[in-house]
């Protein structure tokens, strides 16, 4: 697939897109910017588990939310946005420290709407969270 991005922001810019929300909250910082994907991590501490010392399921979905909202947007014309529509999660593995690790890549990028499929796996490489976002190209 050739890249969907119209756009290469340095991994300083997007993460400071990120400053002082809850994406700086929680920890989750975009590494990568690939041809066709956007990496990014997130600890597994006391800002993102659950009460029964597991990552909580929100904090994947937030991950992943984060990540596709940023690769979508970096897909766009300047005057749009990509706002996320719908998010689906199925939790694989549960994972109790470390870092998590999510990539966004495209499924489809359209005029109007767009479909990223996210993987977040632990350290080891195992598959923690498989999420689906669908975002809505608005604007323009």
């Amino acid at each position: 697939m050739s890249s969907p991005f119209r756009r290469r922001p340095t991994l300083d810019q997007l993460n400071a897109l990120g400053a002082d929300t809850a994406i700086s909250a929680l920890g989750i910082v975009i590494t990568e910017l690939g041809d066709d994907y956007v990496r990014g991590t997130m600890p597994v501490d006391a800002r993102t588990k659950q009460p029964y010392g597991l990552l909580h399921g929100g904090s994947s979905v937030l991950l992943a939310e984060t990540l596709a909202s940023t690769a979508g947007n970096l897909c766009v014309e300047e005057n749009q946005q990509a706002v996320g529509l719908e998010i689906n999660a199925n939790h694989v593995r549960a994972t109790k420290s470390g870092l998590v690790t999510g990539t966004a890549r495209a499924v489809h990028v359209g005029r109007s709407t767009q479909l990223w499929e996210i993987r977040i796996e632990d350290e080891a490489g195992r598959l923690v969270c498989l999420s689906r976002m669908t975002a809505a190209v608005v604007g323009g």
